[in-house]
């Protein structure tokens, strides 16, 4: 493929996802960098967390990219007393006419193409982790068998903020493997007046297909080929590598503030989400700017401040955007 061919899939693409945007704003008001953020990790083949409180348009904002991208949808809503079975599924003993016996699996809820894990940080920890081998490998073991996800797979969960009563921190591990978290907070004086213009009256705003399954996997395969530049890459590296508490280019109020850093996948995150922040935005390449607004929802998550900084009252937000302050070419970026 020429250099030609590649800039006339990815503009024919962003045209598209223009188009996507525009379908999604007849039901999601005033949370435009919400929506881009989600498409974002959608196009990079990743998962999201999106942390905010009831009401704000977490659920509304899943079920419009369902309908939207052309996915089968699914949704789980996680409650205290939810079992790992309860979301992947078991194996049934069934008898045959002729007497015969054999198992048979039965499919959980978890087997759609985009899934809400709805107030996932309700449920235990035991049952938030039976989502760990789905998320990083699109399959599930059950019963020493193997069960492929259909593709493309993508977790959207919920969260209510940790403060409020009745729910469980989400372990590390899972954490990682969203590829970014998303603060939902409340919308505008301005788009509130437009929310309730819009969903108090006689019928419901519909969004319209603009994807099909084909589509979106063949736009994650595009974002793949999608160029980034040596300068950006050094700088994402010397990002998540600063936010290493045990690194030597950490600065260094990071050791004292920092029990633990982000891994390999930030980076991997970063290369991804770049790409697809600069399509959206209808660019062919991605700058450092790119990485400058994608710093926290990529960090914030695969970090955990030191007992001393909570004593403190720091806050995790406040000491990646010292970091991303230290980098060199951050002045141009802002």
């Amino acid at each position: 493929m020429t250099n030609e061919d590649l800039v006339g899939e990815i503009e024919a693409l962003g045209a598209k996802l223009a188009a996507a945007k525009a379908s999604i704003a007849k039901r999601i008001i005033g949370q435009e960098e919400v929506v881009d953020l989600t498409l974002s990790a959608m196009l990079s083949g990743g998962h999201a967390l999106l942390i905010g409180l009831p009401g704000l348009g977490k659920t509304r904002l899943v079920d419009t990219l369902s309908t939207v991208m052309g996915l089968d949808g699914g949704r789980i809503q996680f409650t205290p007393d939810l079992m790992p079975a309860d979301i992947l599924g078991s194996e049934v003993l069934e008898e045959a006419k002729d007497g015969t016996r054999a198992f048979r699996f039965l499919p959980g809820p978890i087997f759609c193409q985009l899934l809400l894990a709805d107030e996932i940080n309700r449920a235990s920890p035991r049952t938030q982790s039976a989502l760990l081998q789905a998320m990083q490998e699109h399959a599930v073991t059950i019963a020493g068998h193997e069960h492929k996800m259909p593709e493309p797979f993508h977790v959207l969960a919920t969260q209510n903020p940790l403060e409020q009563e009745g729910t469980y921190p989400l372990p590390e591990a899972q954490l990682d493997r969203f590829l970014l978290q998303i603060d939902v907070d409340y919308p505008t004086r301005d788009a509130e007046r437009d929310i309730l213009m819009v969903t108090t009256g006689t019928a419901d705003t519909q969004a319209q297909a603009e994807f099909s399954t084909t589509d979106l996997i063949a736009a994650q395969t595009l974002l793949r080929r999608m160029p980034v530049g040596d300068a950006l890459v050094e700088a994402i590296l010397d990002l998540v590598r600063a936010c290493r508490p045990d690194d030597d280019t950490a600065p260094d109020f990071l050791h004292e503030a920092v029990a633990w850093g982000p891994g390999p996948r930030a980076a991997q995150a970063l290369m991804l989400l770049v790409r697809a922040r600069a399509l959206l935005d209808g660019r062919l390449v991605p700058n450092h700017a790119d990485l400058v607004a994608l710093a926290r929802p990529v960090l914030i998550h695969r970090m955990a401040l030191s007992y001393g900084a909570r004593a403190r009252g720091e806050n995790l937000g406040a000491i990646i955007d010292q970091v991303v302050a230290t980098l060199p070419g951050h002045e141009a970026a802002a």
